[in-house]
């Protein structure tokens, strides 16, 4: 599927056609260029999933936890910083992926041999005009 962005007030119809189309799934790869809005994207996603946390960008915590109703969560990733896998496999990256909650993984070609086949991929592409963006899923 792909959807186009014209502005950011889009982004929950995009996240709840996401969500819809995915209803089972539990581990999304976010992958664009820096600056494209996988954090962005990642405030609609939990604003429709139920979550009142603020959302920001994991890059210096590298995993963030937001709360859902009915004790479920989304753990937001940003593997940026990661140098290997071991320092996924340090911060418990494989037990976070088979919980059962929401993942999102931002910057998941770092982690990619870790990642199950199943996975959704969300790729954002900036669009010529630089304004609006692509989603394909």
């Amino acid at each position: 599927m792909e959807l186009i962005c014209k502005t950011i007030q889009h982004l929950p119809q995009i996240a709840r056609a996401l969500l819809q189309l995915y209803p089972q799934q539990r581990v999304f790869a976010l992958r664009g260029q820096m600056g494209a809005g996988k954090t962005t994207f990642m405030h609609a996603v939990a604003q429709v999933l139920g979550s009142t946390d603020e959302v920001s960008s994991p890059t210096f915590a590298i995993v963030n936890q937001y709360n859902l109703p009915a004790r479920d969560c989304i753990y937001h990733f940003d593997c940026y910083r990661l140098k290997n896998l071991d320092d996924a496999y340090n911060i418990g990256f494989e037990e976070y992926l088979y919980s059962g909650h929401y993942c999102f993984i931002e910057w998941a070609e770092i982690v990619e041999e870790l990642l199950p086949e199943d996975i959704v991929n969300i790729y954002i592409t900036i669009n010529q005009d630089g304004t609006e963006r692509t989603f394909s899923f």
